[in-house]
């Protein structure tokens, strides 16, 4: 072995060696108590009720719908309640066509990796935060291993949607009491990290701030299509639109003079911090941070219209007035993601193979209860990396066996069915406790608790043999799940970055075109051009975090690219920014031809990686902030070349 392999060697050992160590690294996330406390009461409330009606195996049923709450996240309440209820009428319908197909292997197994699939696509292609396919898969493999007998499909379905009722009655609660909370703490969260950027300015992390703002502003304006309603719209909901909408300029501002100016007045930061505070809150400051006599053009210019949205905290509903909003189509963002070279198509098709494959090794062999292998596997492949995968895995096997022992002392003391809702309610407030600081700490609960409403459910307390099996079964899914991702998945994200840089840069090129072009239509610049510029921006990201996450890539080059991304996600702010207020403006056609061919130059250059050659942009009024953006787009690409 020569000097260079023995480096690569010591390299790659190196780098295992960091990447198990991050599996057990300890996040520092606030714990979510509450909602830790609703996901168990969640679980263990139709247990309880089952017990007290004399029923345990139907309240461990109705249990099982209660994992709809592992779905509730901070978000407004209107797309919450939309979603809930489709999460528990898929839970439901995951028993019922489990229960269905339990006597045919072979559908059994397609219909595995078809729910899988689809979940990973649905969840991918509308940016949906939650476990994502895991339980719909646990739901119907639960129903396969129950006693074989299609005829209960609809009494076993009946008694899980129950359970799941109760989850999505939980998960409104708060719609009572903080209707609007999710839009506010996000456009609280905007204002706060503006402040943030004032503060930057002139120091070295001024991009990574920009960067920062611009993905919260992006969150602020997702949570406001979500939570918004065809209904009037109420004062406080207007107020937080209009705050978001204003903050776009705010930040445009700044990043406008972000390299020509050392510092932004830190009275201004405080006023902007002053707005955060003032949002939602039912008492208005009456003191204002007081501003600098002299100011430059520029500085006056933020400081007007920070006042502007202080302004919005004080007027009245009449005088809120605000564009009406155009959500893009269902239709338009699904298909978007339907594209062979589209990361989310890819990944969810990769994953519902290797979970087919996973269950037919499963249903091949003799294994007792073979549904927690492909189980396994399916929760292994949650990671959305091949790194997060393997820590995944070492996570699961670590949680598996931990989790094991606490239920099996469970099952061999344990015989009392309110005892048994009891420490289910414990095990899934741990489980709901610990996920937001380690995966492995909550598979040690969420083994455990699934594990003991199997067993009851079954009435087996072998508990040798039961652990012999459940670990093993539970070892072999993890290790197919490694395996599958690591042998199909290994490289394909790098692949595609090129194709992506290119494709966005080439949408954003088409997208300036169609707004100046007079040519076409409002109503259609907004639903294609500017929808398909959204969709390969947030493909391209996509792919690049997953590029990251991936064993043997090229780390450093990949880490060299973020300042071409970062260009291109400032390059489609501005772009959306143009959309919104400056068609009114002019952009003369040759010039517009020429910026057109200096994106397609830097498209071609990528595509066919090639050095890129630097074009000329001529300048044109009211488009400064585009044109350096375009212009650092080109410097950056001959930079990562």
């Amino acid at each position: 072995m020569n000097n260079t392999d023995e480096g690569l060697l010591r390299e790659s050992l190196k780098r295992m060696n960091a990447v198990l160590k991050q599996s057990f690294q300890v996040n520092k996330n606030p714990f979510p108590w509450l909602k830790a406390f609703y996901a168990g009461l969640a679980a263990a409330l139709p247990v309880f009720i089952g017990v007290l009606f004399g029923s345990f195996e139907n309240g461990l049923l109705a249990g099982i719908g209660g994992f709809t709450y592992l779905y509730v996240f901070d978000i407004p309440y209107v797309q919450r309640a939309k979603k809930i209820f489709l999460v528990l009428l898929s839970i439901t319908f995951s028993v019922f066509i489990g229960t269905i197909l339990a006597p045919y292997v072979a559908l059994s197994v397609l219909m595995m990796g078809v729910i899988g699939a689809l979940a990973i696509f649905i969840f991918g292609a509308l940016k949906i935060t939650g476990p994502s396919a895991l339980f719909f898969v646990l739901c119907f493999a639960m129903a396969t291993g129950m006693p074989v007998d299609p005829s209960l499909a609809p009494i076993r379905a009946g008694f899980v949607f129950l359970g799941g009722s109760l989850s999505w009655i939980l998960a409104m609660l708060g719609w009572f009491f903080h209707p609007h909370k999710p839009e506010i703490k996000a456009v609280k969260r905007v204002y706060c990290e503006l402040a943030e950027l004032m503060d930057s300015i002139g120091t070295s992390n001024v991009n990574m701030v920009r960067h920062r703002v611009i993905n919260v502003m992006s969150e602020a304006e997702a949570v406001l299509f979500a939570g918004y309603s065809s209904r009037p719209s109420t004062k406080l909901w207007s107020q937080l639109f209009l705050l978001n909408e204003h903050a776009n300029l705010i930040y445009s501002s700044i990043a406008a003079i972000s390299t020509t100016t050392d510092q932004i007045p830190p009275a201004l930061g405080q006023s902007v911090r002053e707005i955060s505070e003032m949002i939602g809150a039912s008492n208005l400051p009456s003191k204002e941070a007081a501003l600098p006599e002299e100011m430059s053009a520029e500085i006056e210019s933020i400081a007007k219209r920070v006042f502007e949205a202080k302004g919005i905290l004080m007027a009245s509903l009449k005088e809120l007035k605000h564009e009406q909003f155009v959500k893009p189509s269902l239709k338009t963002t699904l298909l978007g993601a339907v594209d062979k070279n589209s990361i989310v198509f890819l990944s969810s098709v990769k994953y519902g193979v290797v979970l087919i494959i996973a269950a037919l090794i499963a249903y091949s062999f003799p294994f007792e209860h073979a549904y927690w292998i492909p189980l396994s596997c399916a929760a292994v492949m949650s990671g959305p990396t091949i790194i997060a995968t393997f820590h995944r895995a070492v996570q699961r096997m670590m949680g598996t066996v931990i989790g094991l022992l606490i239920a099996g002392v469970i099952l061999i003391t344990v015989h009392n069915g309110f005892v048994v809702a009891l420490l289910i309610l414990c095990l899934t407030f741990l489980t709901e406790l610990f996920i937001v600081r380690n995966y492995g700490f909550a598979a040690i609960f969420f083994t455990a608790s699934a594990l003991i409403m199997a067993e009851y459910s079954s009435q087996v307390f072998d508990y040798p043999y039961f652990a012999v099996v459940r670990v093993t079964d539970i070892l072999i899914g993890s290790l197919i799940g490694l395996a599958g991702v690591v042998l199909i998945g290994r490289k394909s994200a790098s692949n595609l970055l090129n194709h992506f840089v290119a494709k966005t840069i080439r949408s954003q090129g088409q997208f300036l075109v169609a707004m100046y072009s007079n040519y076409i239509p409002y109503e259609d610049i907004q639903s294609k051009e500017q929808s398909k510029m959204q969709t390969n921006l947030t493909n391209l990201v996509t792919v690049y975090q997953s590029a990251l996450g991936e064993l043997f890539g090229n780390r450093a080059r990949l880490e060299a690219l973020w300042p071409v991304i970062f260009s291109i996600k400032q390059i489609s702010h501005e772009l959306n920014i143009s959309m919104k207020y400056g068609l009114e403006k002019k952009f003369p056609e040759r010039e517009l031809a020429q910026w057109l061919y200096a994106m397609e130059i830097m498209a071609l250059s990528i595509e066919n990686n090639l050095y890129p050659e630097r074009k000329e942009l001529p300048f044109v009024e009211g488009f400064s902030h585009l044109h350096n953006e375009v212009f650092n787009l080109q410097k950056e690409m001959e930079q990562w070349e």
